[in-house]
């Protein structure tokens, strides 16, 4: 009887509060866009990706899908949700390679991984970008690079090569940064190496000026005097007028790196 009660206590509480009606069920794929760009365009992004969710799923195939489907990722991306980003990105350039908006994915991908370097722990704290995790700063350097191999002429293309310039060089200060840490610490060997990878990979980069200064010193410190000469060289002929070799020349005696 007990049973039968909760039974019919539950059914009368459905019939007292049924189902919230579906107000978009008639609505087409046009009418459902037009929504969620709307919201899109408010910054009502929560609600846009509600609406780009349902045009998916009730239409499937055809130009408003497509379009739904990277303009969820934007709304994922301004939303501060990398990762959903990512993933609706990657799944619009496998399903549609040869859409005209694959210049613009890359180029979105790369901004979300930029964007998730910058990070809001560092924002807040003012923590340098150089000694956090550099992995997002290569994959959006990645994103970035492809948009410009692939889609030259592409409009997205000048403001991706403006952002690689800025991510060498913090993928170099990064490598630089760790270096130093190995320094301090005694540990040569590691950073020499971290300054040399740094050297080969970004050697346009401004940091490589400090990477071949660890290279000199942590060369000295071994006592692989020739490899520090070669550094030495190659410190001097490229940044004559460092300061810290001006450094050194006004100051006492022996060689300017112990002086570092």
């Amino acid at each position: 009887m007990a049973a039968i009660a909760a039974a019919l206590f539950l059914l009368s509480a459905c019939a007292l509060f049924p189902d919230k009606p579906d107000f978009t069920k008639d609505w087409s794929a046009a009418r459902l866009y037009q929504e969620a760009k709307d919201d899109l365009n408010s910054g009502s992004y929560e609600q846009a990706i509600k609406y780009y969710e349902m045009l998916e799923a009730r239409f499937p195939y055809g130009a408003y899908s497509q379009q739904a489907q990277i303009e969820s990722a934007y709304a994922y991306f301004k939303q501060g949700e990398a990762a959903s980003a990512v993933a609706a990105i990657d799944r619009f350039l496998k399903l549609h390679p040869n859409h005209p908006n694959v210049d613009y994915a890359h180029y979105l991908k790369g901004l979300v991984y930029f964007n998730e370097d910058l990070g809001l722990f560092g924002k807040i704290s003012g923590q340098d970008n150089t000694e956090r995790d550099p992995k997002a700063a290569r994959d959006s350097f990645d994103a970035f690079k492809e948009l410009a191999q692939r889609f030259p002429e592409s409009k997205y293309t000048p403001d991706g090569l403006a952002r690689m310039k800025y991510l060498v060089n913090a993928l170099a200060s990064s490598e630089v940064h760790v270096a130093r840490w190995y320094m301090r610490r005694g540990a040569y060997i590691a950073a020499a190496n971290r300054a040399q990878f740094a050297l080969q990979n970004y050697p346009e980069a401004p940091a490589i000026e400090e990477a071949l200064i660890v290279m000199v010193k942590a060369y000295d410190a071994l006592g692989l005097n020739d490899l520090r000469d070669d550094a030495e060289r190659v410190m001097r002929k490229n940044f004559p007028k460092s300061a810290y070799l001006a450094g050194a020349a006004a100051a006492a005696k022996g060689p300017w790196w112990k002086l570092w």
